[in-house]
């Protein structure tokens, strides 16, 4: 057996990419900072319950897990921060107001996904907890826009749904789990005849409605034929305004707008809006969010709360090769000029190569293009 195999889904990621990675969250956080988004570190495992409880069986299979050798109790690494964020907003620092977190860290999960298809995304995201209204799912939704402009992202657009939609619809049919689950598969995957067969014992009205979902995308004409053709349920209302107000409070920016009201990514784990955003030239979302007012129950204190999340590593990817910054190579020695000049050109934030002596040194492999010659008794910088 070859012992320097990594894992299927697991790879390094080499210096050029590293160093782009590392760049751009370096941004990125410093947004999230001027926005007021405080920065934390949650750590990779913690006991099972803390990362799963209400997060609903999704994230449950996604986590691997682990017997702490200290109490024998079973430990998950973490598949997701958010339910960490909650933690931490719930019984860490315990605001009474508004609190605002970020972060930014590997994840690992059991099979892959994302842009890149790896077990080991670089999560990076925010949260905002202890508000209610639209006011503070359009701050999320502006700063992860924000984010993926920062990026380089062109061309955004951005697709909502709201979970309340289908639950409405699911209590007024009174339907059972299994039939729920049933008809939850089936619309995530668009699948209009399955739907339509699943829910044919139901009351006409939820059935139409139902098979419905599946045509409700589009523009923002989409939320007329919902007002139109969906029963007059309050929480459908309520849903169907919100999202008419999301539409009307991102006009400003540059991204195009849409609606699924069939999407239901994260259904037992959201509340409320949810939404993804996609960019030209990549094959699936670039970033999804939204609300989870219920996630904090499980650590004894519900709070309002919606984020975004973004695979940093897997954006990164999908723009494509990354070069290397091309450094200045100084010949070995210890000429108080030579290192002056050295430390002055590091200062301005040039890449500076110290040869060392009797090394022969490999220009292609340090990336090279520039050379320090000393001149009329100064040290100058010249092309290779």
């Amino acid at each position: 057996m070859q012992n320097w195999l990594l894992p299927e889904y697991i790879e390094d990621v080499m210096p050029a990419e590293a160093a782009r990675i590392e760049s751009l969250r370096r941004q990125l956080l410093d947004l999230f900072a001027v926005n007021g988004y405080q920065y934390v570190i949650p750590p990779t495992l913690e006991y099972l319950e803390s990362l799963i409880t209400g997060t609903g069986r999704d994230l449950d299979l996604a986590t691997f897990k682990v017997v702490d050798q200290l109490t024998g109790r079973l430990m998950g690494i973490r598949a997701d921060t958010t339910p960490q964020a909650a933690r931490i907003d719930a019984h860490m620092l315990n605001y009474q107001g508004v609190s605002r977190l970020c972060y930014a860290g590997t994840v690992l999960r059991t099979k892959p996904d994302g842009l890149a298809r790896t077990r080991e995304p670089l999560q990076l995201g925010a949260e905002l907890f202890g508000h209610a209204g639209i006011e503070s799912d359009v701050e999320i939704q502006r700063l992860m826009i924000k984010a993926l402009q920062l990026l380089g992202l062109k061309t955004l657009h951005v697709d909502f749904s709201h979970v309340g939609i289908f639950e409405s619809l699911i209590n007024a049919g009174n339907i059972n789990q299994a039939l729920e689950a049933g008809l939850y598969a089936a619309l995530l995957s668009k699948d209009k005849a399955a739907v339509a067969d699943l829910a044919k014992e139901l009351d006409a009205t939820i059935q139409q409605a139902l098979m419905g979902l599946t045509d409700l995308n589009g523009d923002v004409s989409v939320l007329q034929k919902a007002e139109r053709t969906l029963p007059k349920l309050p929480a459908i209302g309520k849903a169907l305004q919100d999202l008419n107000a999301i539409a009307a409070k991102l006009s400003d920016l540059n991204v195009q707008v849409g609606f699924d009201l069939s999407e239901l990514r994260g259904y037992h784990y959201h509340s409320g809006i949810v939404f993804a955003a996609y960019a030209q030239g990549y094959a699936g979302p670039v970033a999804l969010g939204g609300r989870y007012d219920e996630v904090g129950q499980a650590f004894g204190r519900a709070r309002p709360a919606t984020g975004f999340s973004l695979d940093l590593r897997g954006v990164v990817t999908a723009l494509g090769p990354t070069a290397l910054i091309k450094a200045i190579l100084a010949p070995a020695g210890e000429d108080a000029e030579l290192l002056k000049k050295i430390q002055a050109l590091r200062a301005e934030g040039q890449v500076v190569i110290q040869e060392l002596p009797n090394v022969k040194t490999q220009l292609n492999e340090l990336n090279c293009d520039r050379r320090l010659v000393q001149k009329n008794n100064a040290w100058q910088v010249e092309k290779i």
